[in-house]
């Protein structure tokens, strides 16, 4: 691995969010199955958790599932659920030794007690690791993280600990899935499509997007670092002007 390739970036996002594109269309290109895209697929996690672990970015969070993966054809979710469990397994000590933190976001409800124990399982061994977080997004929607952030705010409304005219958009955030890290600063998407999917659909409101035309396997250590440093070139407003951004210090974070 060629270390210190980012070190020369002014700006490193903190939160990198990736919709992992592609894996079917991958193994389509080679007259394989589509799971034979998805294992392939891990390689290539591996190698964009090396490259934000190694240029300071805190946070990753990955699009493995959406509630919407549902539709696929049987075969496909059954062994895709196959390739997940062996990967929790595996991997576990993997982001131990390495001081990475895994989470799993998401409804959990419909996965099998044994893959939901083995995400609970994964999650508790790799504890307390501060040098990185992996945020993993299985069974996820957007649409459904507001959703249940809006019913835990009904729920304190009819309990009578706040009023309707008391939620803010703080609250609300505050009830998101993901409320105790930073939003997304960056988020990639493979595979040459541009849209975002009901991926972090709050969280994205003011993250940088980057398209990439790879396929997810084939999104690796170089295409990480391109990202990343595209990201840096960039000048982050949020609702201000350029030159207002420029007289405050040209800070792009």
């Amino acid at each position: 691995m060629a270390k210190n390739k980012q070190d020369a970036l002014a700006v490193v996002p903190r939160h990198v969010a990736i919709i992992m594109d592609g894996n079917n269309r991958w193994a389509k290109r080679r007259l394989l199955p589509g799971v034979a895209g998805h294992k392939a697929g891990v390689d290539a996690v591996r190698a964009v958790i090396e490259v934000c672990a190694e240029s300071g970015v805190e946070v990753l969070t990955l699009f493995a599932f959406s509630s919407e993966n549902w539709q696929r054809p049987a075969e496909e979710v059954g062994a895709l659920m196959e390739l997940f469990f062996n990967a929790l397994r595996r991997e576990a000590r993997r982001l131990k030794d390495n001081a990475i933190s895994l989470r799993i976001i998401g409804d959990r409800s419909r996965f099998h007690p044994e893959l939901q124990a083995a995400m609970a399982e994964a999650e508790a061994y790799t504890a307390g690791e501060n040098r990185f977080i992996l945020q993993v997004a299985a069974n996820y929607g957007g649409q459904w993280d507001i959703t249940q952030a809006a019913q835990a705010l009904a729920r304190d409304v009819q309990a009578g600990r706040i009023q309707p005219g008391d939620i803010t958009s703080g609250m609300l955030q505050n009830a998101l899935v993901t409320a105790d890290l930073p939003p997304p600063d960056l988020c990639i998407r493979t595979g040459g499509e541009y849209r975002i999917s009901n991926f972090l659909l709050w969280q994205l409101a003011y993250a940088e997007l980057y398209f990439s035309e790879l396929f997810w396997p084939d999104f690796k250590h170089d295409a990480m670092r391109k990202a990343l440093t595209d990201f840096a070139t960039r000048q982050r407003r949020f609702g201000k002007t350029g030159d207002q951004v420029e007289n405050e210090g040209g800070n792009r974070c």
